[in-house]
C-alpha cells in the first residue's frame, strides 16, 4: 500500500487504500452468503451498461467512485461494540456522519453513518456503513431486556487479533505493513459475516422476537452479520423492473423522491425482500428460520442544503398525507421544488462544487467578485455535489418493509423517552458525530475558496 495521506510521514499503509480492499473482499463474502446479492449487482451493470450506450459512452466513462460504490448496513447490540467498530472504520478513513434515532418508527435503535469526508478520499471509494446499536432502555419487557444484556455481555465481535492490529495502528501506524493490514481485513470480515448457527436455544429466540424482530436480530447470533449491501446504479426504475421481470421479490415502492426529475436530489433506493434464511439453534440443535438479510440498490443525485431538505421533508410529509394514492400524490407534491440547476442554485437549495473553466491570466481586470458573475462570463464552472448519507424516513422504511415477514413493527411498543439521545451516542463514540450538512457546505466552500485563490480574489460571493 502507499503512502497514508493522513500523516506527513510514510507508512506501508494508506486508509483510503485499506478501505477499498475491505469493500472489495467484503463484496465478494456477501456475494457467496447472498446469491441474490450477486444477481442483483449483474442487473444493475446490465441496467447501467444500456444507460451508457445510449449516450454513445461505457463504464470507462464514469468515475472510478461510481464503479466500485457501495454502502452497508449492521446493528450492533452494545455500548462497547459501538465503540469498538468507531475505531476500526476510523482506521479505513471513514468517520460518524449524522445521527439516525430509529425510535420514531418503533425501532430500539440509533445510530449514525461511518464514512469517508474529505473530496479526495470520496473520489477513491465513497463507502458507508449505516450503523446502529440497540438501546435497551427502549425495550418494555424488563425479562427481555434483562436476557439481552446478558447474552450481549458474552458476545465478542472483535477478536484478540484484530484488537491488536487497532490498537497497533493507532499507536504507530507506521509498524502496520502490508502484511498486517491484509490480515486486519481477514479480521474484520468476521465481525459481518453470516451465521447460521444462533447461540440461543430456540425458545430464547422466539421469546425475542416476540418483543422485537430487530432484538432477535441482534441478540441471537455470534456476528453482527452485515443485513444489506448496495450498489450504484444510474437508473433505479429499470433496475426495479428487471428485478420484477426475473422474479426477484423487490418492494413495490422506491424510496425517496419521485421518479422523471431532471435534476436527481439526495437518493432514491429500493430493494428485493429479505430472505427466510435456515438457522440452527443451540441446545436441542432444532432448525427454524430467520429474516435479515436483503438486498438494497440505490441511485444518488445532489446532495441538499438545510433550505432544499426542509422543502423536502415538507414535500414529502404532504405525499405521505395522502399514501393510499401514493405515486400521483408525491409527483404533484414535488412539483413545487425546482427542477433546474441554475434554479436550485440561485435559490440555495443545492450544494455545488466550483472550478474555474478557463485560463483568466490574459483576461483584464479586476474580475467580478460575484459567483454568478463569474459563471455567466464563463470562467468558473460548477456541478452539484453527490449527497453521501442516508434519509431517516427512507431508510426507516427499507426497514419497515424488510420485516413485513416477521410481523412488522406497525404495532411494536417502546419504552418511551421522550428525548434524543445524540449526545449520548457521541460519548458512546468517543468523538463528535459530524453534521452532513456542514460537511457539505465546507466541501462547497473549499471549491470555492479555491476558485478565489486561483482568480487572485481575496473573496467571491455566493447568491
Amino acid at each position: 500500500m502507499t503512502s497514508n495521506k493522513q500523516g506527513s510521514n510514510p507508512l506501508p499503509w494508506d486508509a483510503d487504500q485499506l478501505r477499498s480492499v475491505f469493500v472489495h473482499a467484503l463484496s465478494d463474502m456477501y456475494r457467496e452468503e447472498v446469491p441474490l446479492y450477486g444477481k442483483l449487482v449483474d442487473i444493475v451493470r446490465t441496467v447501467d451498461n444500456s444507460v451508457l450506450e445510449k449516450k454513445g459512452q461505457s463504464v470507462d466513462d464514469l468515475p472510478i467512485r461510481h464503479q466500485v460504490e457501495r454502502h452497508g448496513a449492521i446493528r450492533l447490540g452494545t455500548t462497547h461494540e459501538m465503540r469498538q467498530i468507531s475505531r476500526l472504520f476510523a482506521i479505513m478513513g471513514m468517520h460518524p456522519v449524522g445521527y439516525y434515532d430509529l425510535e420514531m418508527v418503533g425501532f430500539p435503535l440509533h445510530g449514525t453513518a461511518f464514512r469517508p469526508t474529505s473530496e479526495e478520499s470520496l473520489r477513491q471509494n465513497p463507502f458507508r456503513v449505516f450503523t446502529t446499536v440497540l438501546r435497551p432502555d427502549l425495550i418494555v419487557s424488563s425479562t427481555v431486556r434483562e436476557t439481552a444484556i446478558e447474552i450481549l455481555s458474552r458476545r465478542e465481535l472483535f477478536s484478540p487479533r484484530l484488537c491488536e492490529l487497532m490498537d497497533q495502528a493507532e499507536q504507530d501506524a507506521g509498524t502496520l505493513t502490508q502484511k498486517d493490514a491484509d490480515e486486519l481485513i481477514v479480521e474484520a470480515l468476521k465481525i459481518f459475516k453470516w451465521h447460521s448457527r444462533s447461540t440461543v436455544p430456540l425458545e430464547t429466540y422466539l421469546s425475542l422476537k416476540q418483543e422485537h424482530p430487530m432484538v432477535a436480530d441482534i441478540v441471537c447470533f455470534p456476528s453482527a452479520h452485515i443485513n444489506h449491501l448496495t450498489p450504484r446504479t444510474l437508473d433505479i426504475d429499470a433496475v426495479q423492473l428487471e428485478m420484477i421481470r426475473q422474479g426477484l421479490p423487490a418492494k413495490e415502492v422506491i424510496e425517496g423522491p419521485p421518479p422523471g426529475r431532471k435534476c436527481e436530489i439526495l437518493l432514491r433506493q429500493t430493494s428485493f425482500k429479505a430472505l427466510e434464511e435456515q438457522v440452527v439453534f443451540s441446545g436441542s440443535g432444532v432448525s427454524g428460520t430467520h429474516t435479515a438479510r436483503f438486498g438494497e440498490v440505490e441511485q444518488r443525485g445532489a446532495a441538499v442544503t438545510r433550505k432544499g431538505r426542509d422543502l423536502y421533508d415538507r414535500l414529502l410529509a404532504a405525499a405521505v398525507a395522502n399514501e393510499d394514492n401514493w405515486d400521483p400524490s408525491l409527483a404533484h407534491a414535488f412539483q413545487e421544488y425546482p427542477d433546474g440547476w441554475t434554479e436550485l442554485r440561485k435559490q440555495g437549495l443545492v450544494y455545488f462544487r466550483y472550478r474555474v473553466s478557463q485560463d483568466v491570466a490574459s483576461r483584464r481586470k479586476p474580475l467580478p467578485t460575484d459567483m454568478e458573475a463569474l459563471l455567466q462570463a464563463g470562467i468558473v464552472e460548477c456541478e452539484p455535489i453527490t449527497y453521501e448519507d442516508f434519509l431517516p424516513f427512507s431508510a426507516a422504511g427499507i426497514f419497515a418493509s424488510n420485516l413485513a415477514g416477521t410481523n412488522g413493527t406497525a404495532d411494536r411498543k417502546l419504552q418511551a423517552t421522550g428525548c434524543s439521545s445524540r449526545a449520548e451516542l457521541v460519548g458512546v463514540l468517543g468523538r463528535e458525530i459530524l453534521s452532513e450538512i456542514d460537511v457539505y457546505e465546507a466541501l462547497q466552500k473549499a471549491s470555492v475558496d479555491e476558485v478565489a485563490n486561483a482568480l487572485g480574489l481575496e473573496a467571491i460571493t455566493l447568491a
